[in-house]
């Protein structure tokens, strides 16, 4: 199946040359003894079993029966690097094959067959645990196998909203032909009967029935007995039905399904192959939380969710990421699919009979930096998205028409002094079906290309909202159809419009889904929302070894790549989505991660959803991801209470994306009293300052996979208190972030802080704490809790811009906290297109010396086009006394050119024009040592 042409992704040398790397041929079998070792490359052969030394906290595990290695680039793992990590390796007397790096040591039993916990352990140095592995996609003779872990078909679907399963879930979505399981049962000892078990949940339904059902099994390929399944009394009380079914030696694919004549509408929790000797159903797998794509400890420090679409509850259930309190994860990369050089998908090599497991070992102890680095490494750098990304969005779900944009909403943005980068159109752009038509809907726009030139000239990317359905009625369907081979009717929902559904994973369907974009991109489109979910139109990708989202994803961010642009795509992430729950087989979120711009879904306007949004942006830090994207103010909110609406706001200030939208609500300053507008246009025009700083923090967390927005264990790993703060998170290096999520109180709103060790400044009051202390801190709607670590440097435009195309940066404000030493890089491109791929960038080191008072602007290295060549400097220097004079390379600066605020203790002084290709240094003379 084709994909795309390439992004600039590193890829892993020809899978002959990694042949060579390991000193054995792949293709003809072995005796179980040989073993063979390059410490050099970091592979080592033993038997069936090969292990490759990536880095030092970070080991790939991969088991062939047939001894047939693969080698290629898959979906997940797009750079093995080859590091030359010093390693060591022996076999132990005991017959344990073992590696040691500076890290960990992994142990394995020599002979002993596809990687289990029995077999398999791996010890991290000085963390004192000592992990047991377990690969979800390998399904053993006689053992409870999750079927949340299994290829979901059809309409199955992972669900988590019943009690009593094993396991991290269960499978839901039997409830139309086609709809099951599959997994790959192995370590059959001899051709003959076996006893398949499956335990199961049957209760009254969505049809009122509450009565004996039926599915189908599938063994190889061919029908397999029928399944019988009696009530089980409710939805969390489990049962276990049996039949006999016939495996030949070594692997068999069984198959739970859903099939013409079976009646469905069950749960199924796991399923167990067994000799027919056997009657207990085999105990569950515990102390592990497996997902189809990984497994860890149960200690998880955070995860990510595909959608926060209207939760039932929050906290919304989260998938694990690779970080936890034992400090290991497997990555299972058994299943994905192959991923050439330039783009194409295919179907991993096969094994027949013989068992097969791809994975990847993390033991990185408390050093979860170096295991995001790890993952960024392995799975593809995070993007960079745009320059302008990163300051102000607005979007609507309501029927703007052109005039609106250019008559009234911008020219109140621009009389108001609220910042706007990005717009993006809801739904009712389209005609003639609002919702999944592909043309201009005229009566809005009359004249598209001439609204498109209109927002080019006002400095604005734009990005339309898409369902990836087409309706039957749209003027593009009969070209699409027949450029698509044929499309398939979607019977289950907007029978008025007979949308059809694409499958991605067909080459002719991708193209012609993908052609539908074009004319809009000629016009100036700059992204697409795939707005893409259960009840916005299903569209698909068939093919088990890569789910729709993961393929989707990459395929619009390597169109994007292709006009020249920054490719990423915005939409929901990690699997696909059938009634709010995750279905298809997942890979994980480990692409998208590179690709995509995380929308978060439809959320709701209270209270306690702004609280968990908080946390979730944090949370998602234990899987690296770094570019989420909430809607701010939430999706179903109307008209938010003042105080609520103004907290939002803030919120978004500090997030990797501040993107304004609603549902047919307000959002916009203006739209409230007073005191919430004057806050919300503060705090917009704080975050269009900040784009130096946050960019800075996004370039960072391309190069290094640390996310901009972190949590506090990310930084103070050793402080148990970082650990149970869910209420705060770091944002970048050197800023504390706390907002407030509860009601004001007679105008005045509070929440606890961790304050760190060290000493830690209000950004707006200049007040100081020390930590480690929990504080409260209370702030009325002009402020939010925000604290600038000791030393740390903050850099914020000093000159007002309505968006980042607004002229180059040559104002620039360094916010720095006295208390300590410290630096920042200021990073800068030219914001768009892949030029800084190619070197086209500049960094400036802004370092802070406490004792001395002296501030240092390091010469700037590199260049790109458009940079700067002179550069003003506003030093706004918090918890410090008055200096009795300040001076600029020697030179004193008159005295209006600085100032002293006593009741914020901020001494505030502004340079010249510095040019960019020398070092300066600003000096606070006299006592500047922090005031007390």
């Amino acid at each position: 199946m084709r994909l795309l042409p390439a992004r600039n992704l590193r890829v892993l040398a020809a899978a002959s040359c990694l042949s060579l790397l390991a000193g054995t041929a792949l293709a003809a079998p072995a005796p179980s003894s040989v073993a063979v070792a390059d410490t050099v490359q970091g592979v080592v052969t033993d038997g069936n079993a090969r292990f490759q030394v990536l880095t030092p906290t970070l080991i790939r595990l991969e088991y062939a029966g047939d001894r047939s290695f693969q080698d290629a680039t898959t979906f997940t793992v797009v750079n093995r690097p080859l590091s030359r990590t010093p390693f060591t390796t022996r076999v132990t007397p005991g017959g344990f094959r073992e590696i040691r790096t500076s890290a960990l040591t992994l142990r394995y039993r020599q002979g002993s067959g596809p990687f289990t916990r029995s077999n398999v352990s791996m010890v991290v140095h000085g963390n004192g645990v000592t992990a047991s592995p377990a690969f979800p996609s390998y399904c053993a003779l006689a053992t409870a196998c999750e079927g949340e872990n299994a290829a979901l078909l059809g309409k199955a679907s992972t669900a988590y909203d019943h009690t009593g399963h094993t396991g991290s879930g269960f499978v839901a979505g039997y409830e139309k032909a086609g709809a099951g399981i599959s997994v790959n049962v192995s370590g059959v000892p001899a051709a003959g009967t076996y006893r398949l078990a499956v335990r199961y949940a049957n209760s009254t339904g969505g049809d009122g029935q509450n009565t004996t059902r039926t599915l189908s099994t599938q063994v190889n390929g061919a029908a397999g007995p029928g399944l019988t399944l009696p009530p089980t009394g409710s939805w969390d009380t489990w049962s276990t039905a049996t039949a006999t079914v016939d495996l030949k030696a070594g692997t068999n694919t069984v198959g739970i399904l859903f099939k013409d004549g079976d009646s469905g509408r069950v749960n199924v929790d796991s399923l167990a192959v067994t000799p027919t000797s056997v009657t207990d159903y085999p105990a569950a797998q515990t102390g592990l939380l497996t997902t189809a794509y990984g497994a860890g400890p149960a200690s998880t420090l955070g995860g990510w969710s595909r959608s926060l679409d209207n939760p039932r509850q929050v906290p919304a259930h989260q998938h694990p990421g690779i970080l936890n309190r034992d400090g290991w994860y497997l990555l299972d990369d058994t299943r994905t699919a192959v991923l050439t050089a330039d783009h194409e998908v295919r179907a991993r090599p096969t094994h027949g009979t013989h068992p097969y497991q791809d994975g990847y070992l993390f033991g990185y102890g408390r050093d979860y930096k170096r295991a995001l680095g790890d993952l960024n490494v392995l799975t593809g750098r995070t993007n960079l998205l745009p320059q302008s990304a990163y300051g102000v969005w607005y979007s609507r779900y309501h029927p703007y028409s052109a005039d609106d944009y250019q008559n009234t909403l911008l020219p109140k943005f621009r009389s108001t002094g609220v910042p706007v980068d990005w717009l993006v159109l809801d739904t009712d752009f389209k005609a003639p079906n609002s919702w999944n038509g592909w043309n201009w809907n005229t009566s809005l726009f009359p004249k598209p290309q001439t609204f498109m030139d209109w927002t080019k000239q006002q400095g604005l990317s734009v990005a339309l909202n898409v369902h990836p359905t087409i309706a039957e009625d749209d003027p593009k369907f009969a070209e699409t159809n027949a450029a698509a081979g044929g499309l398939e009717l979607d019977t289950s929902a907007w029978t008025h419009v007979r949308p059809h559904l694409f499958d991605w994973s067909k080459p002719a369907q991708l193209a012609a889904y993908q052609q539908l974009h074009k004319p809009f991109e000629q016009q100036g489109v700059r992204a697409w929302w795939l707005d893409y979910c259960s009840y916005c139109g299903a569209s698909t990708a068939s093919d088990p070894q890569v789910a729709p989202d993961n393929l989707i994803n990459q395929a619009y961010a390597d169109a994007a790549t292709r006009r020249g642009l920054r490719g990423f795509s915005f939409a929901r992430i990690g699997g696909a989505e059938y009634g709010g729950i995750e279905s298809s087989y997942p890979i994980g979120p480990w692409s998208e991660r590179r690709n995509t711009l995380q929308f978060t879904g439809d959320t709701p306007g209270t209270w306690d959803f702004l609280r968990y949004a908080v946390r979730y942006t944090a949370d998602e830090a234990a899987a690296g991801l770094s570019n989420v994207s909430h809607d701010v103010g939430s999706f179903h909110g109307d008209h938010l209470p003042d105080d609520m609406y103004a907290r939002w706001v803030q919120f978004g200030t500090f997030q990797p994306i501040d993107r304004l939208h609603s549902d047919h609500a307000d959002r916009l300053p203006w739209e409230y009293g007073t005191e919430a507008a004057d806050s919300a246009t503060k705090f917009l025009r704080l975050r269009e300052a900040l784009v130096p700083y946050t960019y800075t923090m996004a370039q960072q967390a391309h190069a290094t996979g640390v996310p901009i927005v972190r949590p506090m264990y990310l930084e103070y790993p050793a402080q148990e208190a970082a650990y149970a703060v869910p209420g705060q998170y770091l944002y970048g290096d050197s800023l504390l972030v706390a907002p407030i999520t509860s009601p004001n109180s007679d105008g005045v709103g509070s929440t606890s802080v961790w304050v760190p060790p060290s000493t830690w400044t209000d950004y707006f009051t200049g007040a100081s704490y020390t930590g480690p202390s929990t504080v409260t801190i209370s702030a009325p709607l002009s402020r939010m809790p925000v604290l600038v670590k000791g030393g740390g440097i903050v850099t914020t435009r000093t000159d007002y811009v309505d968006n980042q195309s607004q002229g180059v940066l040559t104002q620039l404000t360094a916010t720095v906290a006295a208390g300590a030493n410290g630096s920042f890089t200021l990073y800068q491109d030219a914001g768009e297109g892949t030029g800084y791929q190619r070197g086209q960038s500049a960094t400036t080191r802004l370092s802070w010396h406490d004792r001395a008072g002296t501030f240092t602007i390091g010469r700037t290295t590199g260049s790109y086009p458009g940079a700067a060549s002179a550069r003003a400097y506003t030093l706004r220097l918090s918890n410090s006394k008055a200096p009795a004079a300040v001076s600029v390379d020697g030179r004193l600066l008159p005295r209006t050119a600085w100032s002293y605020d006593r009741t914020t203790r901020t001494v505030t002084a502004t340079t010249g024009r510095l040019s960019v290709r020398s070092a300066h240094a600003i000096t606070l003379h006299g006592r500047v040592t922090p005031a007390h």
